[in-house]
């Protein structure tokens, strides 16, 4: 089939790229390549996947050197005119959304970036899948749209009206969204809840790669709500190999519309995430311990059950295997 993924030189978007790629699928990518962070390491990704950086063009479709059914496009998700061209040119037959803006704490200070991206952005997918018919639309969600959840772990079914971050409203609009044009439009949807995702490639303005880089040059890291804190920390290869098994199959019914969790199921306090990230790297943390900050939640935890229910398949990766394959990894790559 053809497959379409949205944030190709994305975290998480370049090992789908690589995993629909190994499944047999034809793979298109996209991305805009903004500046939200370190722009090397989203080229970097893109030479992973055998693509030329230096030649994208707006709207330019590249092949892949590496692999013969990748092929890249520069496109921005508001930008409906090409976007239209391209869904009109390729037929896809999978659309995988793993595009828009990210981060809760720059959604205070960059609002309007997360209603361009989120809002506008995930509209038109939606319309172009409902003017150009997929078999099934699969978008990334997150954890925060469970905002102050006291009920843990967090479940599907938990009512998620009540966001405590801009970010996490538009991940909450993306999933009314698409419920809407599942049962107006039949278009099969589902989405993904993600929860703290980590390992190597990943994003900097992340936790895992922030304490790393501050921890190895002996600089202070900053300790939101004095350490009082737990992540559903879960490793990059789960996250995918579940992204794969969603995608694969589409929901159906009177609206074919979906929702699943995707985390380890295993809290880790914050301090101890820090102590692994010590003994992994020999070096000491430097603990700037600082309040709570907006948008922030003190605790996340998946409850997985739909997705070893439906798929057989529960994240495993322990922390401690997890930070030692992202530490080994960013030695190599920042030295």
């Amino acid at each position: 089939m053809k497959v379409l993924v949205t944030g190709a030189a994305g975290f998480i978007g370049m090992y789908t790229v690589q995993a629909m790629i190994k499944q047999g699928h034809h793979v298109v990518g996209m991305d805009n390549l903004n500046d939200y962070y370190m722009m090397q390491l989203k080229y970097d990704r893109l030479v992973q996947c055998g693509i030329a950086y230096q030649q994208c063009e707006d709207g330019v479709l590249i092949q892949s050197t590496t692999y013969s059914d990748y092929r890249f496009v520069k496109l921005d998700l508001t930008d409906q005119p090409r976007l239209t061209s391209l869904f009109a040119d390729e037929k896809f037959d999978i659309v995988i959304n793993l595009a828009g803006q990210a981060g809760v704490r720059y959604s205070i200070e960059n609002p309007y970036a997360y209603a361009q991206s989120n809002l506008i952005g995930f509209l038109n997918l939606l319309e172009n899948c409902r003017h150009y018919p997929v078999k099934h639309f699969v978008y990334a969600s997150s954890s925060s749209v469970y905002g102050m959840n006291e009920k843990i772990p967090y479940s599907e079914d938990d009512k998620t009206d009540s966001p405590v971050s801009l970010y996490a409203a538009t991940k909450k609009s993306n999933e009314l969204m698409a419920h809407a044009y599942s049962k107006l439009y039949k278009i099969p949807t589902t989405g993904m809840r993600f929860f703290t995702v980590y390992g190597p490639w990943g994003r900097p303005d992340m936790a895992p790669f922030l304490f790393m880089t501050s921890i190895l040059k002996g600089e202070p890291i900053k300790v939101f709500n004095h350490g009082h804190m737990k992540r559903d920390f879960t490793y990059v290869d789960d996250i995918v190999e579940g992204v794969v098994k969603i995608a694969n199959h589409a929901p159906t019914g009177e609206i074919p519309f979906y929702i699943y969790n995707i985390g380890n199921s295993h809290p880790v306090d914050l301090m101890d995430f820090i102590k692994v990230i010590e003994n992994t790297s020999g070096k000491e943390a430097i603990l700037n311990m600082m309040d709570m900050q907006p948008g922030d939640v003190t605790c996340t935890y998946a409850d997985t059950s739909r997705l070893e229910k439906d798929f057989d398949y529960k994240p495993s990766t322990s922390i401690e295997a997890g930070i030692k394959r992202f530490y080994d990894w960013y030695i190599q790559y920042m030295k």
